[in-house]
């Protein structure tokens, strides 16, 4: 989350031209994305996915799933600040885009977190600002429509802590005043997970009346930054995340909302990797539905970290290297299982389920950078497959 934070919004070009950005390779199923995109926002509206925003700044491209050779199309450029890390649903033919962070002017010091929302007609293909802020900050969240249309929304960063975080950080200098920086870094990187104040509730938007609710308290630690299945109507599954910086969580809970009320029940966390000591949880990992068995795939975490939150050690992830994920888990509703490996590490990136697998769009590799790669993750009870 702080890499985002201190990311710099691009701007995109003002003229859109909708054609294909790119169209598919002799010989491949899915094509690439025109450009690399790592946090940013993914929707689905019928058999058209979307993809957008992060680190493509206010670009959006969409890919018709029935028809992938006609390749990626460039949409309209979103027309508020460029935003990384943002909570996203498609409710109806509407794409709605909650907080998310970035500078709010390119001239500012330090990035925010937003408090706005946004409106996309995929029909009309034009962006609207709403009259309406979130709550609280939902950077780092993750959003899900419901039958009735309404949003659900779980997570979201603290954004009087973050924010002042940022800018007191982009205050020091470093190399002038080096015990002071280390000093308001630790003393914020070494608050327990509850400090952090991050959102606790399961929100409600209606984007027909624009009016914001609650189906009630997440009696865990919020998480930031987990990958979100849905379950069909009106549920839903919430695996890893953050539960404070630096620190995952291996823990998946289900929530089902009825009568405006949402039910939580804790499963089986994921299980330790055949190439670790234990399961350090991940954040920004892949995540969909495959052969009756939900993947989760690939994600970021700081191997040593949960053993330093064991010790109570809460800057947890001080001198440790960040380490992209490239495990692949199933599990069949009773337990987890690994059952394969990505092609290599990634995080932050899209995905969605689709009738013969999880298409994986984009994310993060090891060495920070945005990739352009799209392909099929299928698991047929038996063994996992990677198609391009």
């Amino acid at each position: 989350m702080l890499r985002k934070l201190f990311a710099t919004a691009t701007a995109a070009s003002a003229a859109v031209l909708v054609q294909p950005a790119m169209p598919a390779m002799a010989g491949q199923v899915w094509p690439n994305l025109p450009v690399g995109i790592k946090n940013g926002i993914a929707a689905r509206v019928g058999d058209t996915v979307y993809v957008g925003l992060g680190s493509a700044g206010t670009d959006l491209y969409s890919l018709n799933l029935n028809n992938p050779a006609s390749g990626w199309i460039k949409r309209a450029p979103f027309v508020g600040t460029a935003t990384n890390g943002a909570a996203a649903a498609a409710s109806g033919d509407t794409i709605y885009v909650f907080s998310g962070n970035g500078k709010a002017d390119p001239a500012a010091v330090a990035p925010i977190i937003f408090d706005t929302v946004y409106a996309y007609d995929t029909r009309s293909d034009a962006w609207r600002k709403m009259n309406t802020k979130t709550p609280v900050g939902l950077s780092g969240g993750k959003a899900i429509a419901l039958s009735d249309g309404q949003i659900a929304i779980v997570g979201g960063y603290n954004k009087h802590l973050f924010d002042n975080y940022v800018s007191g950080i982009a205050g020091i200098d470093k190399e002038k005043n080096p015990e002071v920086f280390k000093n308001f870094v630790n003393s914020y990187m070494s608050m327990k997970p509850e400090d952090y104040r991050w959102n606790a509730k399961v929100l409600s938007f209606d984007p027909n009346t624009g009016q914001w609710g609650s189906f009630g308290d997440n009696p865990y630690l919020p998480n930031c930054d987990s990958a979100i299945v849905s379950q069909g109507d009106n549920a839903f599954t919430l695996v890893g995340g953050e539960i404070k910086p630096g620190l995952r969580t291996p823990d998946v809970k289900s929530v089902t909302i009825r009568n405006q009320t949402a039910t939580w029940q804790k499963l089986p966390p994921l299980p330790k990797p055949t190439a670790d000591a234990r399961q350090e949880g991940v954040a920004g990992a892949f995540a969909g539905s495959s052969g009756g068995a939900i993947l989760v795939a690939g994600g970021a975490n700081f191997k040593g970290a949960q053993s330093n939150a064991d010790a109570g050690k809460w800057f947890t992830h001080d001198g440790i290297a960040k380490s992209w994920r490239e495990e692949v888990y199933a599990f069949d509703g009773r337990d987890w299982k690994e059952v394969g490996n990505l092609p290599r590490g990634l995080a932050y990136g899209a995905s969605f389920s689709v009738p013969n697998g999880i298409l994986i769009v984009g994310g993060e590799d090891k060495d920070g950078a945005a990739r352009k790669e799209v392909f099929l993750l299928n698991w047929n009870g038996r063994a996992l497959s990677v198609e391009d």
